[in-house]
């Protein structure tokens, strides 16, 4: 037997909410159905009604009793019968009639009670089946959230960890990337002096102004700084770089544990909804919205990309520090070296000029002292030839005055050959005096020449000794020392 108005379970598309416990009046009832339409199949707010019921009013119509104010039938229908009975007695149906018509009555209701308990163990496990149904997919749904609540979890503490990794990098990195500035920026210092040093030293006069061992040292420490310099701004771009992909890791793994965030503050607060939970509405069409752009596999394939990027990030600019900190070391180590090894050139070339200057000094004194000596022998070299020409005087006028002797007394006698050998030896003294005097002036002309030069040389080492004693090295007193050439302050 059909039956008309069955609830098939494609007919609901969501599970009926559960009948209220207390329930409401018979008048609240009769009034909130009066105005009722028809079940349509679009709509789930109307209460479910079996068409059953109005094909059976429709089929078996009770009949109301006669009354006055029916007016009955036309003539033209009214059927004409002949009583067989007497006494007027009119009867339609014979007693069996009436007994068939009870049992086919009875066993029509029997039977439709019969379909009617079925029907209702049918319904009941119907709806047994539809809660049981419900409750098991709706805790296999909740159960695939907590799930993926658990995997957001996973993945957002993994995130954390890399991403506070990644910071920590990216601070040492920074740290790293000023401390390469400094450094740079302190090379600035020793190679001005340098520079200043070989400018100075060009302002070294006569002799001393040779191309020696601190000028070689010199200009070799004006190419280690600029080859450091060179290395050092090549490190500070490379570092530079790597901030930016280091910053670039650590924008994609605070994008992507944001959105960790939210997906698990929404999946959190989907697993936690119930039947009795409050906010739930009907959201009609929504399933059949697909707004999804990857799947499980994708979706952690993604976020395992991003960790390793970082990780990669983060490996790199742990090499990268640890070259810098060696680059640092050896150009600090560099540079010093030959800063001391210029040192050491200025101080033995002031050494060595100071010696020279000290002998200098030494054979200007012993200079000056034989000039003194010599301009004294040259006065009593003058005072002998004035007494021998005196002593000239007196023997020339003994010899003039004996020469008016008169007649025979002109006599050649001892005194007069006394006399002559006398003028003769004091001539032959005076030649040798005066060749003595010129000799002794012409040495005081060479002592005084020789005094100039050494005078003049003396001036050019105490030149020489200021530039190196008291420019060079005054300026390189102030050169930065290890520590902050590496940058630690």
């Amino acid at each position: 037997m059909e039956l008309y108005g069955y609830p098939l379970k494609a007919k609901f598309a969501q599970p009926r909410p559960p009948p209220p416990k207390v329930l409401p009046a018979t008048s609240t009832v009769a009034s909130g159905y009066k105005n009722r339409i028809p079940y349509h199949p679009e709509s789930f707010s109307l209460p479910w009604m079996p068409n059953s019921y109005y094909k059976a009013a429709a089929l078996n119509p009770t009949l109301s009793p006669l009354s006055e104010s029916f007016p009955g039938l036309p003539p033209t229908k009214i059927i004409p019968f002949i009583s067989e009975r007497p006494n007027g007695v009119f009867t339609r149906h014979t007693l069996d009639d009436w007994h068939r018509s009870n049992m086919t009555n009875y066993k029509e209701s029997e039977t439709t009670r019969h379909n009617a308990e079925r029907l209702r163990a049918d319904l009941a496990r119907t709806i047994k089946d539809v809660y049981q149904q419900a409750k098991r997919t709706q805790g296999e749904s909740t159960k695939n959230l907590g799930e993926r609540v658990n995997d957001i979890e996973y993945w957002k503490s993994e995130l954390c960890i890399e991403l506070d990794a990644m910071i920590r990098e990216t601070n040492s990195l920074t740290d790293m990337q000023k401390r390469l500035e400094r450094a740079l920026a302190d090379t600035e210092g020793p190679f001005q002096v340098a520079h200043k040093c070989l400018l100075n030293r060009e302002k070294r006069m006569g002799i001393d102004l040779v191309h020696d061992d601190v000028e070689k040292q010199l200009i070799t420490e004006i190419k280690v700084i600029r080859s450091c310099r060179e290395r050092l701004q090549q490190c500070l771009d490379t570092v530079n770089s790597q901030l930016m992909c280091n910053k670039e890791a650590r924008q994609e793994l605070e994008k992507d544990l944001a959105d960790k965030q939210m997906g698990h503050h929404i999946d959190s607060k989907c697993y936690q909804l119930k039947n009795s939970s409050r906010g739930i509405h009907f959201y009609r069409g929504v399933e059949r919205i697909d707004a999804t752009v990857s799947v499980p596999e994708t979706w952690a394939r993604f976020t395992d990309n991003n960790i390793f990027r970082s990780q990669s990030a983060r490996a790199t600019s742990a090499k990268l520090r640890a070259s810098t900190e060696s680059l640092l070391m050896g150009t600090a180590d560099e540079m010093w070296r030959q800063f001391s090894k210029v040192n050491d050139a200025f101080t033995s070339r002031i050494t060595e000029t100071a010696n020279a200057k000290s002998k200098i000094q030494t054979h200007l004194a012993k200079t000056r002292q034989e000039i003194f000596q010599i301009e004294t022998k040259i006065q009593v070299i003058q005072k002998t030839i004035r007494d021998k020409e005196v002593q000239l005087k007196v023997a020339q006028t003994r010899l003039d005055e004996r020469t008016r002797r008169p007649n025979v007394e002109l006599c050649r006698d001892a005194a007069q050959l006394r006399l002559v050998h006398e003028v003769n030896e004091i001539n032959e003294t005076l030649r040798n005096l005066h060749q003595c005097l010129r000799a002794s002036e012409d040495m005081l002309q060479m002592l005084v020449r020789s005094k100039g030069v050494l005078e003049h040389d003396l001036v050019v080492k105490n030149n020489s000794l200021f530039i190196d004693q008291e420019r060079c090295m005054g300026m390189r007193k102030s050169y930065p020392s290890t520590v902050q050439i590496l940058g630690y302050v």
